[in-house]
């Protein structure tokens, strides 16, 4: 039996992380920043986003190998064990892991885990309060159930990328979002079903009480919930939305304007915000103007309404234009790269940089933690592990002593 380490509100829950690439490890980096115990159990070549490079981190390896920096991005607060479960005794590994598991994350395409021999009934013989996570790309039924999920596709079979984007008129076309967010949305819900099929098992009296569960999360379904207004105003209208590039499709002034020397955004979100932008423009007039006084007007006259905003915003810069907004109560922002979003002192303030010292790369900077406890703090305590780096501790703690994980390794089975 391994040993559970204490901390954080998900403290004494292990996770077995068989999963590959984005969505399921950046579910389980989720709960590993929670606190869980998560073993990332790898294929024998490895997660494949160490090859997803350049760029690359730390220095090139014996065998000329290096590791990319995608991989780093989602796989923190994780052990590593690299493991053959095309084979009997890699099968045998992952069952002794299961069996003293709490939550087990995959993204087999549908069918595939159970062909390795790992299918419903026999993991809930093997442990009965098993929370099992199937990521999959378009769900366990249906018609396109066993095809391959990738994030690109379904940005784009889910609709998301119609609505991303200049408009036609103004020369754009479909665009995927800069980051492969229906992976992300998708790790993001899997955790929320993770947690919640954990307070199920543990509810005295509930229907899932002392008993594991399925839970299921598709890359299209979660896109498409993704969608919410949107979605919403397709389904009122009959109509699908286009594509408005950085407008608003339900709100006006809520975009992005031009300065004198560079961009800003702004979001009018309120009625009351909106004679305040137009006291910091130095334009009153048009906060009673008959034909933009809602917001419903606004959104009406669009066309009408931009450009007399344009052509204001072009006469100062951007800084001087976001100082008046400030004053103005105004939401508005600078267009920041990724660089000065993390540079700046909003980003300090939430610690969303933090630097961690890897034992073969050296220092690495990573994304922070999103959310605070207040009693529980989330942390984040080991890097990223290399392939196969914990393998032999793992495989100790479950009862195999040297001479057996020698000869696992002599058959690459770990």
């Amino acid at each position: 039996m391994l040993p559970r380490p204490a901390g954080g509100p998900l403290a004494g829950i292990r996770v077995i992380d068989a999963s590959t690439v984005l969505a399921g490890p950046y579910c389980t980096m989720l709960l590993g920043d929670l606190g869980a115990e998560v073993v990332k159990v790898e294929p024998p070549e490895g997660d494949a986003t160490r090859g997803w490079g350049p760029p690359w981190v730390g220095p090139e390896a014996a065998d000329g190998s290096r590791t990319a920096a995608y991989y780093l991005a989602v796989n923190r607060n994780k052990r590593g064990l690299r493991l053959d479960l095309k084979t009997a005794d890699g099968g045998e590994i992952l069952r002794r892991l299961l069996a003293d598991a709490d939550v087990l994350v995959e993204n087999f395409r549908v069918g595939g885990f159970a062909r390795l021999g790992f299918g419903e009934e026999t993991l809930r013989t093997l442990n009965g309060g098993l929370v099992h996570l199937a990521i999959s790309g378009y769900g366990p039924t249906g018609p396109a159930a066993d095809r391959p999920g990738y994030d690109f596709v379904i940005q784009a079979a889910g609709g998301l990328m119609s609505i991303t984007g200049a408009s036609d008129t103004d020369g754009g076309g479909p665009t995927k979002v800069g980051v492969a967010i229906s992976d992300v949305l998708s790790g993001m819900l899997g955790a929320v079903g993770v947690l919640a099929a954990l307070v199920g098992r543990e509810r005295d009296g509930g229907p899932a009480a002392g008993r594991g569960q399925r839970v299921d999360v598709s890359l299209l379904g979660a896109t498409l919930a993704s969608l919410v207004n949107q979605a919403q105003n397709a389904f009122a209208t009959g109509v699908a939305p286009g594509r408005l590039g950085n407008a608003h499709p339900n709100i006006v002034p809520y975009e992005t304007f031009a300065t004198s020397d560079g961009a800003i955004a702004i979001a009018v979100g309120s009625e009351r915000q909106w004679p305040r932008l137009c006291g910091a423009l130095g334009v009153p007039g048009l906060a009673t103007d008959p034909r933009f006084v809602t917001n419903g007007d606004r959104v009406e006259r669009r066309a009408e309404l931009r450009p007399i905003l344009a052509a204001r915003f072009a006469e100062r810069t951007a800084a001087s234009w976001l100082t008046a907004l400030d004053a103005a109560e105004i939401p508005c922002g600078p267009i920041n790269d990724i660089v000065a979003a993390f540079a700046s002192p909003e980003a300090a303030a939430l610690g969303m940089v933090v630097e961690l010292e890897h034992p073969a790369w050296g220092v690495i900077r990573q994304v922070g933690i999103p959310f605070q406890l207040s009693e529980t703090p989330a942390s984040i305590r080991t890097p990223p592990p290399t392939l196969g780096q914990d393998t032999d501790a793992i495989l100790g703690e479950l009862g195999y002593g040297p001479g057996e994980i020698a000869d696992l390794r002599a058959r690459r089975i770990v």
